[in-house]
């Protein structure tokens, strides 16, 4: 009786630990998009058009794709990295004319060959999709760096 209760308890031990659950909880959630339509996220449903935006993909080496990004946030003008982790990059960047200040974020989840963004203005209200041609534009740059 014990052994057929030890194995019932290594197996829901064993699929808690693998597959995409798992991989799921070490990324870091992004804060969601508020109504306005001035923010784009890797994390809204994919369902809603005004906010989604595709997660960056890269395969190989997680690190060396998280230096790739970070060298492509530091192309960007006017930059300013707030916080930075292993896994985490926050950046603050200012618009030219008016300063306004837009916050960046990026979450990566190695074990999906993702890392998730998110880019939304402070105030306003509509930002005439600067955040999701900034994450694009981002984006491109990402994939055009070699894996260092």
């Amino acid at each position: 009786m014990h052994s057929i209760i030890f194995r019932v308890a290594a197996c829901v031990i064993m699929l808690c630990m693998t597959g995409p659950a798992a991989a799921d909880k070490t990324t870091i959630p992004l804060a969601p998009c508020p109504d306005s339509p001035n923010c784009v996220s890797s994390q809204a449903p994919e369902s809603d058009h005004e906010h989604y935006i595709a997660p960056f993909r890269f395969s190989g080496d997680p690190a060396a794709a998280w230096r790739r990004l970070k060298t492509a946030v530091l192309e960007e003008k006017r930059v300013t990295v707030m916080a930075e982790q292993s896994d985490y990059l926050r950046a603050e960047m200012r618009s030219l004319l008016f300063r306004f200040v837009d916050d960046v974020e990026f979450s990566l989840a190695a074990n999906q060959g993702l890392i998730h963004v998110r880019s939304a203005s402070r105030v306003g209200y509509s930002d005439f999709g600067v955040n999701r041609k900034r994450v694009e534009r981002i984006r491109a740059a990402f994939d055009a760096l070699p894996d260092s």
